[in-house]
């Protein structure tokens, strides 16, 4: 895709990504790039308010299925309104959740058919896929106990269902080796930063030459 680089970060609860995503925006600041942080959903003011009616309330306020449809409606009009634009300046996107937590959340473990959630993600994302994917990978016990203080409703969708949904992004990263990036998420930050480092010294560079 000609423009700017798309990097997305991706992962269960308590990972670290949002953190790591912040880090990482100010270090390619640094290297001169433009870059536009975002997040999944929301990005823009229809998808922000879809947000709130997302990630508050009950676990069991949405089906699964209900969740899909929203966070397309939502993703929708954040392609639309912020992330293509952006991309077509030539800035850098870092996204907190994208796409795969679709497939991972409401797809994989929430028993939404695979080959609807492929078929709307067609529709929706079309070709914009990120050029990057970071899927944070933390035993779900450990990712829940961090991210205890948060009020966000799919923490409380039980430790099976987080269990699913670990062995979904594994699944992820395996089926995808060249989009996506497995990240161990249980060392420290700064280790966990350096191996993202690490992957995008390459990609730093294509986005320079572009």
């Amino acid at each position: 895709m000609a423009g700017g680089l798309f990097i997305t970060f991706e992962g269960g609860e308590g990972t670290g990504k949002t953190t790591q995503l912040a880090k990482l925006a100010a270090a390619l600041e640094k290297k001169g790039l433009d870059v536009l942080c975002t997040r999944e959903p929301g990005g823009s003011p229809e998808a922000e308010a879809i947000r709130r009616e997302l990630v508050s309330g009950d676990a069991a306020k949405w089906s699964p299925l209900a969740e899909a449809l929203l966070m397309n409606a939502a993703r929708d009009s954040h392609l639309r309104k912020t992330i293509r634009h952006a991309l077509a300046l030539g800035r850098t996107v870092l996204c907190d959740r994208f796409m795969d937590s679709t497939r991972a959340y409401q797809g994989a473990a929430g028993g939404v058919d695979m080959k609807f959630i492929a078929a709307i993600e067609k529709s929706v994302v079309g070709e914009t896929v990120p050029d990057l994917t970071l899927i944070f990978d933390l035993d779900p016990e450990i990712g829940l106990a961090r991210a205890k203080a948060s009020e966000d409703r799919f923490e409380g969708k039980g430790a099976e269902f987080h269990s699913r949904l670990n062995a979904a992004y594994r699944e992820i990263a395996r089926a995808e080796p060249e989009r996506c990036r497995l990240i161990d998420a249980s060392v420290s930050p700064d280790a966990v930063f350096a191996a993202i480092m690490k992957i995008l010294l390459p990609l730093i560079g294509s986005a320079h030459e572009r």
